[in-house]
């Protein structure tokens, strides 16, 4: 078997997007995937590459989140080349229904809050129900006004994750998967990490097993106290285009089916679904947009959120043992482009980037603070 320079455990959006980076930089990767009964919280990310509200708690989060955005169609370009695929990028800003004059006032006050944090360079407007309905046809009465602003968008996620392998392999990286890693050890040149079915060899390693971090990160002296969060969606039907822009909690694919999905659920490691939840998604859609009251719904999923205990991501090389890295967040799809393009350079060997220091696990050993919303 050749030799390789970095072992990532993990396939899903963080392991593949580093591992297509780091083969955009010469490495010779071997990525160990978990078996199909993992939780793969990348198959039921709803697809959002998102920026307005994150980092309300953490500024540092918001430019970093930022920066990913603006990275984007670098990325989606770069993918859609070397792979063919379109991940269906897109960019056109999106709207973060309220329901009340609270609402509008909560959103619109940590918004401007954000945004004078940042020094001004934060753009978002909020909107009445007269200028967004003129924006979002269908509107229902019920909602009140929105925040807008021009740096969201999203993608196809399924297509993302399907690109980023792809285009990983043709830099050369080989997929193994149903591999189940039980530990990380020191070795001769670098480190063994060994599974239920074999060893694997390498001089850096990548933890980015989601749910699986914690464990694995603990053997090498790093703190990544990530823990499920569940969150459900509803798919509807095909139904022609109304709906332009996305949502937090509503969006239409290029397809036309309907995504919507609004709940966040502490149930431990229960990926299922429950009919009161799905039923309160749904009463939400339907007074944000009522025409959705007429279509069907073809499926239903939950899948488990990686969320650390401060909800935001955690990127660290390990002080103890130097060469193992964790990178972890909950936004697999906002983040890829700063994933592919920025943490994977870092990894292979470069200098950290710029504004990464905040997302250390160090700061857990310092404080414990609350999680803090996505949005």
């Amino acid at each position: 078997m050749d030799a390789v320079d970095v072992i990532v455990i993990g396939g899903g959006l963080v392991g593949s997007a580093i591992a297509y980076g780091l083969g955009r930089c010469g490495r010779r990767v071997t990525v160990l995937d978990g078996a199909d009964d993992a939780f793969r919280a990348a198959r039921g990310n709803f697809g959002l590459v998102w920026v307005q509200g994150k980092g309300a708690a953490l500024p540092p989060y918001a430019t970093w989140t930022r920066g990913s955005q603006t990275r984007w169609p670098a990325l989606a370009a770069a993918l859609r080349e070397e792979t063919g695929i379109d991940v269906q990028l897109r960019q056109p800003g999106g709207f973060h229904l309220c329901f009340s004059d609270a609402q509008m006032q909560q959103r619109a006050t940590m918004l401007q809050a954000l945004c004078d944090e940042l020094g001004g360079d934060y753009p978002f407007a909020m909107l009445g129900h007269a200028e967004l309905a003129a924006k979002l046809p269908g509107l229902g009465p019920r909602v009140v006004g929105a925040s807008y602003s021009d740096m969201d968008g999203h993608v196809n996620p399924l297509k993302l994750l399907r690109a980023l392998h792809a285009a990983a392999q043709r830099r050369g990286a080989r997929f193994v998967a149903g591999q189940q890693v039980d530990a990380i050890e020191p070795a001769a040149g670098g480190y063994t990490v060994r599974t239920q079915t074999g060893r694997f060899d390498a001089p850096r390693v990548v933890i980015a097993a989601g749910l699986g971090s914690r464990a694995l990160a603990a053997q090498v002296g790093l703190n990544v106290p990530v823990r499920p969060n569940r969150g459900e969606v509803l798919i509807g039907e095909r139904v022609a285009p109304f709906l332009d822009y996305p949502t937090t909690y509503i969006r239409q694919t290029e397809e036309g089916t309907i995504q919507i999905g609004d709940s966040h659920e502490d149930v431990g490691f229960d990926d299922g679904v429950r009919a009161d939840v799905l039923a309160a998604i749904a009463q939400h859609a339907v007074h944000a947009f009522p025409l959705l009251a007429q279509m069907k719904l073809v499926r239903a999923w939950g899948a488990l959120r990686v969320m650390s205990s401060d909800g935001f991501p955690v990127y660290q090389e390990s002080e103890r043992c130097p060469g193992v890295f964790a990178a972890t967040c909950h936004s697999g799809v906002t983040l890829a482009a700063a994933h592919v393009l920025r943490v994977a350079p870092w990894i292979a060997g470069g200098a950290a980037p710029a504004g990464i220091e905040p997302f250390s696990g160090a700061r857990f050993e310092r404080a414990q603070p609350s999680l803090q919303p996505v949005h």
